[in-house]
Order: structure tokens, then sequence, then C-alpha cells
């Protein structure tokens, strides 16, 4: 087949069902968009999650007569305490924190903007407590299991459960992204379907001649093929430059805050360079077979 009967054929086709071939670019596209965007999330999600491990702490919290008669942790039952969480496996550094401590961590950690309401935190509003570092986060059980029930000992808190919770909310975010892409695909691909068929309809007389002179059916149906291939490339391309400029536009400035603090990671022109050959790959993959499974079932030319 040559080249250029082949680019004559497919840039009449789309030129020919020009409505329908802007209709499946701009379907394609936001569904790729979703698809992508559902990526993202994943992606920040994971860098998010080795921020956030990096940073999580078990909090032992003691009880009231430790914290108000023992300030300093000298006593034997919270030195004692002291000494089995660090030879506890696993456990990485033990800081204690007294009353007056906890209120100097807070105030910094919590109210720093908030200097009003800083005046109003009293010692005894904390309890003195541990903070336990882990090499491995996934270990809370054994400090769970060997201490919670120990003398001196108030409550057990799990920072990563906060975390979880955290990971849960982008889960949601990430899973109704590809929940929309899904339905979006569907009507890309009866779009997809509805344009192949109408495009060989409308030119079954020329494709008859063809087979009538020995052209095979491969050889007649391959342009309506590549068609639906590039309006999926041209979606395909729109949905990657929708991805940067919703990145440049909104997320980089609705985010900036979050950002800065380094509550979640960033998302960055380098992650929707690394999604963007998938999206191709979606994209073309979705047209061929789509348009290859239309011809062979409705066409019979």
């Amino acid at each position: 087949m040559r080249a250029s009967f082949l680019f004559s054929e497919v840039t009449t086709g789309l030129r020919r069902n020009l409505t329908m071939t802007v209709a499946m670019i701009l379907t394609t596209a936001i569904s790729l968009a979703l698809f992508g965007a559902g990526l993202l999330v994943v992606q920040m999600a994971d860098k998010t999650q080795k921020i956030f491990l990096d940073r999580v702490e078990i909090q032992v919290f003691l009880t009231e007569d430790i914290s108000s008669l023992d300030p300093e942790c000298e006593q034997e039952l919270c030195s004692t305490l002291h000494t089995d969480l660090e030879n506890t496996e696993d456990v990485v550094s033990v800081q204690y924190l007294s009353r007056d401590d906890a209120v100097a961590d807070a105030t910094e950690r919590v109210f720093a903007d908030q200097p009003e309401l800083a005046e109003l935190v009293s010692p005894e509003s904390f309890p003195a407590s541990f903070k336990v570092k882990m090499s491995d986060p996934s270990s809370f059980a054994i400090i769970q299991t060997d201490f919670s029930e120990r003398p001196g000992v108030d409550s057990i808190l799990n920072q990563q459960d906060l975390v979880e919770r955290l990971f849960g909310v982008l889960g949601g975010i990430r899973n109704a992204a590809f929940a929309i892409a899904t339905i979006q695909a569907v009507a890309a691909i009866l779009l997809i379907a509805n344009t192949v068929q109408i495009a060989a309809f409308t030119r079954r007389t020329e494709v008859g001649i063809m087979r009538l002179v020995g052209a095979t059916r491969w050889y007649t149906q391959l342009p309506f093929l590549l068609e639906a291939v590039v309006a999926a490339i041209v979606g395909a391309a729109l949905a990657i430059g929708g991805l940067f400029a919703a990145k440049s536009l909104f997320v980089d400035d609705m985010l900036a805050e979050v950002y800065g603090a380094n509550i979640v990671a960033r998302i960055t022109d380098s992650d929707i360079l690394l999604v963007a050959p998938f999206l191709v790959l979606v994209g073309v993959g979705m047209a061929a077979i789509t348009a290859y499974a239309t011809l062979r079932l409705y066409v019979r030319e």
C-alpha cells in the first residue's frame, strides 16, 4: 500500500466526518486526562507515604501519677519503661517528654500561628509521654502488645493510623478519577465504533470497487483503523497538555500551602512526563482494538 494513498485516505476520512472526529478526539482526551490524573494521584500517594513513614512515631502516654510526680523520669517505674522501650526490637530512638516538654512541642507544632491559643495551654493539659521512633513503622504491634498493659502506661498512639486515613482520602480521589475515566472510555469506544461505521458507509462505493479489482479486505480497511488511531493520538496529546495546564494553573496554587509544609508530595512535570507514554499507549490501543472489532463485526465489504 502506497504511503501517499494511505495518507490521502486517512486525511479525507477525518475531514469528511469532522464533527464525529472532533467529538471522538475530545471524548478520548477527557477519558485519558482523567486516567492520567488517577495515575498522578497514585504517584503522589506513594511519594507522600514515604514522607510520612519517615516521620511516623509511636507515642506512649504515661499515667497521671508519673506525669505529675516524676517530671524527670528518674523513678524506677518510668526509667524502667524508658530502658525497656530502648531495648525493644526495631526501636531506633526513645525521647521522653515531660508535661512542660509536651506544651512546648504542641506550641511549636500546632499553635505556632495562633499565639493567643498557645497562652491558654497549660502543662496539666498534657500527660508525659515517650516518643518512639522505629525502623519499621509497621512493627507497631510489638509496642502495643508489650507495653499497653504495663503499669504506668495510660495509652499508646500510633501515628501510622492517621497516615492511613490520609491515604484513604487519596485513594478515594484516585478511585473517583478512574471511575469517571472508565465511563468516558466507554463513551469514547462507542464514538469510535460509530465513526468507523459511518466512515465505511460513506465510502462503501469506492471500497466495493477496490474489492472488485482485487484489493484485500485488510487493504481497504486499514485507512479506517488509522483514522481512529490518529484521532486517539490527538486526544492523548490534548490530555497530556491538559494535565500540564491543570498543574500549572490550578493544582500548584491550590496545594501551595501543603506543598510548603511537606504534607503531601509535589506533583512535578516529570511525573506527568512519566505517565504520558501510558496515556498514548492506552489511547492508541483502545482506538485500534475498537476500530478493528467494528470493522470485523459490522463492515462486510
